[in-house]
């Protein structure tokens, strides 16, 4: 049940969708991977990480959804942006709890943050001019 969208969406589905692949790759790799992947984590948040990795699969989805003009593309991002806002704050209640942590982690957040609730503003902007 596809509808039209403006023309930024496609490639920003590319972008998503490379995002999300890199994500399930780099988390596959600090959860999963070799010894040496997993200390070049450092002070990783274990629940970070693993919202980050299984993240990295809405992130396809929602770039899938994005391609094809679905209107779930919408909602999907805005449910990625806002569910990363909730664990980017008990991040920072873990932080301040004295938590070790990396920095890289910081700026991480915000920028996926931004991304997701960034896609969809713009798109629920361009679904009240329809």
């Amino acid at each position: 049940m596809a509808t039209s969208s403006p023309g930024w969406t496609r490639p920003v589905a590319v972008a998503a969708g490379l995002f999300g692949a890199l994500t399930i790759f780099s988390g596959g790799m600090a959860l999963f991977g070799p010894t040496a992947a997993q200390q070049a984590a450092g002070n990783a948040v274990p629940f970070v990480l693993i919202f980050n990795f299984l993240a990295g699969f809405a992130y396809v989805a929602a770039a899938l959804a994005l391609w094809v003009h679905h209107p779930l593309a919408r909602p999907l991002a805005l449910a990625i942006g806002l569910a990363t806002l909730a664990v980017f704050a008990a991040f920072g209640v873990t932080v301040m709890r004295g938590t070790p942590f990396e920095m890289r982690t910081v700026g991480a957040m915000i920028l996926r943050a931004g991304f997701w609730l960034t896609i969809g503003l713009l798109l629920t902007r361009a679904a009240r001019k329809t």
